[in-house]
């Protein structure tokens, strides 16, 4: 297994995450973070920050994220400013689009960082039992319903918000990306979009085999998944049990991202799990703090040119698919 930490190799540029903010030069990146507002995403907004990077922090809520740009601005960080985005909303997507082109003609670096559980979770009851280390051991899998609903509107939003979301974000914001000279996609993952927790062999080895994967083919998947979601078919199928919207938008944005990768050679794309970190999405559980959680997608996006696409980073390390 081949790794990439961040602290690179001699014949590589180094990447600092901890530097404090200096005099920014006349021309910066440009970076664009999607749920920037809080947790991970507000943390990943203030490394790029710190690296002379200027940053674009969005979120749906704009007292939200206007709040986040002063907290800090408040810190020393001139070099932020916010952008509403709702990334289920295309009107939404495409006034950021705007604003991008117009304010800066380009875009270096997207880091999509938004998303959703989709479920309902009971926070007294998921902190008692132990947070998603219980939820996600699959041999409790019957037990984890008692402290968390999954009803089929909360699947379809997940799946609307961290694969469709992210890949019409994407797609609105690439002709920007390919302007720019060290071009940087970075896809927030999670372990548990990893092909082991897919019991279907069938669609495991599709997933595999990224010559022939297309978006086509990751949406009439997702289609047949939310099908089986209504008919309560998802055992019976080989589908991820529990969480499985959430585990089956990581699958996608996986194979999205490879499929990006080999399409747009030019531009350097990958997702990163960021690991366990205590958020208000984990009811504040976790292995690692936000500003952990955020170093292997800032290290990920700061990359030199050189540098692996279309792979999966286990937070510092390049990991498989599977």
């Amino acid at each position: 297994m081949s790794s990439i930490t961040a602290n690179a190799s001699a014949s590589s540029a180094e990447v600092n995450l901890q530097v404090e903010p200096r005099a920014a030069p006349k021309t910066l990146r440009c970076a664009v973070v999607t749920g920037g507002n809080r947790g991970i995403g507000l943390e990943i907004c203030r490394q790029l920050a710190s690296n002379n990077i200027l940053v674009v922090l969005t979120a749906r809520d704009e007292k939200r994220g206007n709040e986040a740009v002063d907290f800090l601005k408040k810190l020393g960080f001139s070099n932020v400013v916010f952008h509403q985005l709702d990334i289920k909303d295309p009107t939404s997507i495409s006034s950021l689009a705007n604003f991008i082109k117009n304010q800066f003609g380009k875009l270096d670096i997207l880091v999509n960082n938004a998303g959703d559980f989709g479920v309902i979770i009971d926070p007294e009851n998921f902190r008692a039992k132990g947070g998603f280390d219980f939820i996600l051991d699959f041999e409790n899998a019957e037990k984890a319903m008692e402290i968390m609903e999954q009803p089929y509107y909360k699947a379809e939003e997940c799946l609307k918000i961290n694969y469709y979301g992210m890949k019409n974000v994407t797609e609105a914001l690439l002709p920007l990306l390919q302007l720019s000279n060290s071009a940087r996609i970075v896809n927030i993952s999670s372990v548990y979009g990893l092909l082991r927790y897919l019991y279907n062999e069938k669609v495991r080895a599709q997933l595999t085999d990224i010559d022939s994967l297309t978006e086509e083919y990751l949406d009439d998947l997702l289609q047949c998944f939310l099908k089986d979601f209504k008919e309560d078919m998802l055992e019976s199928n080989g589908w991820p049990i529990p969480i499985s919207a959430y585990k089956m938008s990581h699958v996608t944005i996986n194979a999205y991202t490879r499929i990006l990768a080999r399409k747009f050679s030019k531009l350097q794309i990958n997702c990163v799990d960021p690991g366990y970190v205590k958020t208000d999405l984990t009811c504040k559980m976790g292995d690692l703090t936000p500003e952990e959680g955020a170093r292997a997608p800032v290290m990920v996006a700061l990359l030199p040119d050189d540098s692996p696409t279309g792979s999966y980073f286990d937070r510092m390390e390049i990991s498989s698919f599977y």
